[in-house]
């Protein structure tokens, strides 16, 4: 009987330890995607920054320095920076 609580007591701790705290994340990311709009400032998992001059459904285009546009997946955005 105590090795059932104890397998029980393990998992909870590793539940709440690292499964919820990564679904919390990745909810934030999926909600940060859906949320993009043209004018925001973005930096992406590349590392890139810039501004977003167009949007679509999978495809952002992204102004770098006013005269290079990038073409990124949206979900090359890795976040959004307010400046």
């Amino acid at each position: 009987m105590s090795t059932i609580i104890v397998l029980v007591l393990m998992f909870l701790i590793f539940y709440f330890l690292l499964i919820r705290p990564q679904q919390k994340q990745q909810k934030r990311i999926k909600e940060m995607h859906a949320n993009l709009q043209k004018g925001d400032h973005i930096v992406t998992i590349g590392g890139i920054h810039g501004t977003i001059d167009a949007i679509d459904e999978n495809k952002i285009i992204v102004d770098v320095d006013g005269s290079m546009k990038l073409t990124f997946d949206r979900n090359a955005v890795r976040e959004t920076v307010n400046e």
